[in-house]
């Protein structure tokens, strides 16, 4: 008996790993049955599940025989089991026996609790504690479920109450449980005050415990908790910066304490800062680099950015993971495979991410033969099925999903156009996304999902009305800016003129290898590459930014000399030796994916951006433009989750911005058609959808090949596809996807507003042309092989047309220097630095001058001026690479 006393202490005291080891040492010793439920308890909190079920079924050989509180426990496992029903059956007939037994009332206040059943748990945990007020976890359960409720003077009260109670125990309770509940109550007072806007309380309480800390008072691990804890509940309520501010407040003080640089980098990387959150794993890294999560962590934010780096985390993290050593203790051997499981799925989605399919899919199938319950990799598998054309697959591991977490496997099956049939999923879907996460105060990804459910099931009112909240969930998250997006338009229907292709001709390469599929997302790009793709002599690369990645390396070089300039207007100054190194580049590129095909597809639809760079880099590759109903490509994309962050897809996720977007691409094709007349195939989605044998025709007669039956059969190819329309390239040809905007025609008022608006972008001021291009490249040609005076020609003529071009500034002071006009070469090239104080090249020789000019205070001056360049340098570098033909 003294044993079971122990144990159900130990139970209710929440000393779980405690409990396991004691629970089996009773066991052994007097083998009293009710002991089981007890050590079944403690293996279900300690992750035992394997354990737990054994437990559980050797329990029941002696459930005749056990008493109220024996059976109490047995309930106790049911509900970590999370068969509630078979818990409140016995749990009810305990209370029919025993009407004031409190431990049942309270895990009968739970069990409501976890079946959503907020007002009869009210009254259990009430009843409870109206028997046995010291009982704590109860006290915090009640706490809980106002909050929920939004009854929150009713929790202060509760939680007041609570401190109490606390108090008065201090001497009954060890040091190790004071502490965790001490940690329960203040955290949940911290969430309260956040949640009631209370900033001053809260952030002088955890001030003070920061003093106390750094006094010796406090354990820094109690301090960090509560601070993250605090900086949660901000994130939970939308005020992410301000959770930022309140961890970076105190990161000064514990600069090695990598568990704050992980929470700055999560909350980082869900605001779509991703490049600040690799800047501060890195920062925990250089005083924990053997810490295994902040590898696997570095490699999901690297994952879709920078994929070396992705790589070297995600095997660096394997690596660390393999030099765990084994150990007999069960929690420590499970906390080891855990980590070396997460470490392996870290590599595969890398390996997946880089269309390695076989290596991932062997990691994948490896870490399920080891655990087949290992959510991770069943979705990670299951996605990479999905793209590569293996639906029935995906599903069935989409289906394990949800036998294990319901919630991302209902997830991954409504991706895969797989709805739910019951009502009551998709409310419990909807309690999932409205329920506060580091997201904020809703989940748009599970509301963009309900959307689709509730549009299968043709009720368009709350299929709208979960978009609608998707799209303003996902909005706080953007710094999209629609007059930005139409004044570039602007400027790169200004700069791609037809007077650029008549003053610089012979540009670019011949070949016709390329084809560019474009036009608005959703408007039907994929289809039109899926069906061109089923021609032998055409390979359908997918979406590639290849051209995007000309423009942003022209930008990295006009940053690197200083011009002031940005793409697209300096394409004026592409000599042809560098603009045909651009398109073999990408040529040698599209021909790996294809050795053996006489045209590769390139399906980014934005690339109707770029179609003036296109033809000055591929004179002869042809374009196809797609179109469709505006109304029905604007529904489309609002329902469409692009998880975009900052930029991208940005203009997607409000009705009037897909209109202002829609209009701007309108007038940017009528500008390409009028520059390159009859260049550019237009095609019409609705048009393929009717008939798609003479469509077919159209687009390979434009290509310039024979038809050939494989590509009616589209949706039968092989290949793999990675797009916001991944399952619709599985589809035959269907035509309800024609005019689906009808079913939302009450709601477009704002997409008829940004689409009918008048186009007026910002003056453009500042536009510099050129007359011809390569002063830079042709004069330090030139000085390099000593003809200075040519070279100096060169460069004024740059500064004649651009006099703040600072590489120019730089080489007429070299020129000078060379020349020996001492005071004038200084003068050019501390104007460059100026301009660019990051080139320490340009710093050294300024440096030298000052010596051969005997002023050698200037020297000092300028390495005092200029040090703090360096972290500016390095943040350039960060990602930054010189184009060689340059």
């Amino acid at each position: 008996m003294n044993d079971l006393v122990m144990l159900r202490k130990l139970a209710e005291q929440q000393q779980y790993s405690e409990l396991k080891d004691s629970a089996e040492a009773a066991w052994t010793n007097n083998q009293n049955p009710a002991i089981l439920p007890l050590w079944a308890i403690a293996c279900a909190q300690c992750g035992l599940q394997q354990k737990t079920e054994t437990l559980y079924k050797e329990s029941l050989k002696y459930k005749a025989n056990f008493d109220n509180d024996a059976l109490c426990d047995l309930a106790a496992v049911l509900i970590m089991m999370q068969r509630l029903d078979e818990a409140k059956e016995i749990l009810t007939d305990i209370l029919a026996d025993d009407p004031v037994h409190s431990l049942t009332l309270a895990r009968l206040g739970y069990s409501c609790l976890l079946s959503d059943d907020a007002t009869n748990a009210h009254i259990y945990f009430t009843q409870s504690l109206a028997f046995t007020p010291e009982r704590l976890p109860v006290h915090l359960s009640l706490i809980t479920l106002n909050i929920a409720q939004n009854l929150y003077p009713k929790a202060q009260v509760q939680l007041e109450k609570a401190f109490l109670v606390l108090e008065q125990q201090y001497e009954y309770l060890s040091e190790q449980l004071y502490q965790h509940y001490w940690l329960q109550l203040n955290t949940t007072q911290l969430q309260l005050w956040a949640i009631c806007a209370q900033y001053a309380p809260a952030e002088e309480w955890l001030n003070t415990l920061h003093l106390q800390q750094q006094a010796g008072e406090c354990e820094e691990n109690l301090f960090i908790h509560c601070l993250k804890h605090y900086s949660r509940s901000l994130a939970e309520l939308d005020q992410h910066q301000q959770a930022m501010d309140i961890l970076r407040e105190y990161i000064k003080y514990y600069e090695t304490n990598s568990a704050l640089f992980l929470s700055l980098a999560e909350l980082s990387q869900v605001q779509g800062h991703f490049m600040s959150a690799i800047n501060l794993l890195h920062k925990a890294l250089a005083h924990d680099d053997e810490n295994i999560d902040i590898w696997i962590e570095l490699s999901h934010a690297c994952l879709h950015r920078l994929d070396k780096k992705a790589r070297h985390a995600a095997e660096k993290a394997t690596e660390l993971s393999l030099q765990l050593e084994n150990d007999d203790d069960e929690q420590t051997q499970q906390y080891i495979e855990r980590q070396r499981a997460k470490a392996k799925h870290a590599l595969a989605q890398v390996e997946s991410q880089e269309q390695n399919f076989t290596i991932a899919e062997s990691i994948y199938r490896e870490l399920l033969a080891e655990n087949n319950s290992f959510v991770p990799a069943l979705l990670g598998l299951g996605q990479q099925q999905m793209q590569q054309g293996h639906i029935d697959e995906a599903l069935e591991l989409f289906e394990q999903v949800k036998a294990l977490d319901p919630l991302k496997g209902y997830s991954a099956l409504i991706n895969a156009r797989r709805f739910p049939d019951k009502i009551d999923i998709l409310n419990k879907l909807e309690q999932a996304a409205l329920s506060p996460s580091m997201e904020g105060t809703l989940r748009s990804g599970i509301l963009f999902q309900l959307a689709s459910a509730w549009q299968h099931r043709k009720e368009y009112n709350k299929a709208f009305h979960c978009a609608q909240l998707a799209n303003q969930g996902s909005k706080k998250f953007l710094s999209y800016d629609a007059q930005k997006h139409r004044n570039k338009c602007a400027r790169i229907r200004l700069c791609f003129s037809q007077s650029l292709y008549q003053h610089r001709p012979n540009y670019g390469i011949d070949s016709t290898l390329p084809i560019y599929v474009l036009g608005m997302p959703r408007s039907g790009t994929t289809l039109v590459e899926q069906i061109l793709s089923g021609h032998s002599d055409i390979f359908g690369a997918g979406e590639l930014d290849l051209i995007p990645q000309v423009a942003q390396g022209l930008n990295r070089w006009e940053r690197h000399t200083g011009s002031g300039r940005i793409y697209p207007d300096c394409i004026d100054d592409l000599t042809p030796y560098v603009t045909k190194g651009f398109a073999n580049k990408i040529l040698k590129e599209l021909q790996e994916y294809a050795p053996n095909a006489k045209h590769v597809v390139d399906k980014l639809p934005h690339n109707f951006e770029n179609i003036g760079l296109i033809k000055f880099l591929f004179p002869n590759a042809k374009i196809i433009s797609v179109r469709r109903d505006p109304r029905d490509i604007a529904m489309s994309n609002y329902f469409t989750d692009y998880q975009a962050k900052h930029g991208g897809m940005g203009f997607a996720y409000d009705l009037e911005t897909i209109g202002e977007q829609l209009a701007d691409h309108n007038l940017l094709m009528d500008h390409w058609h009028k520059t390159f007349p009859g260049e550019i195939l237009e095609l019409n989605y609705e048009d393929v959808v009717d008939d798609l044998e003479g469509s077919a025709k159209k687009m390979l007669h434009y290509i310039g090949v024979e038809l050939q039956k494989d590509v009616l059969k589209f949706n039968e190819l092989d290949r793999t596809v990675k797009t916001a329309s991944v399952w619709q390239v599985r589809q035959p040809i269907y035509k309800t996807s024609k005019a689906k905007w009808k079913r939302y025609e009450k709601h477009l008022s704002p997409l008829i507003k940004g689409t009918n608006a008048s186009i007026r972008p910002d003056p453009i001021d500042n536009i510099i042309t050129l007359p011809v291009p390569g002063f830079l490249t042709d004069g330090v040609a030139l000085y390099k092989e000593g003809k200075l005076d040519e070279a100096e020609t060169c460069f004024k003529k740059m500064l004649h047309h651009n006099p703040d071009h600072a590489a120019c500034n730089y080489m007429v002071g070299l020129v000078y220097l060379s020349k020996n006009y001492l005071q004038d070469g200084i003068a050019f090239i501390e104007k460059a630095l100026e301009i660019s104080p990051w080139h320490k090249e340009w710093k050294d020789n300024l440096i030298k001058a000052y010596r051969l000019s005997g002023d050698m205070e200037k020297i000092d001056g300028l390495e005092s001026k200029l040090r703090d360049s360096s972290s500016v340098k390095q943040n350039y570098d960060m990602n930054d690479e010189e184009y060689s033909g340059h």
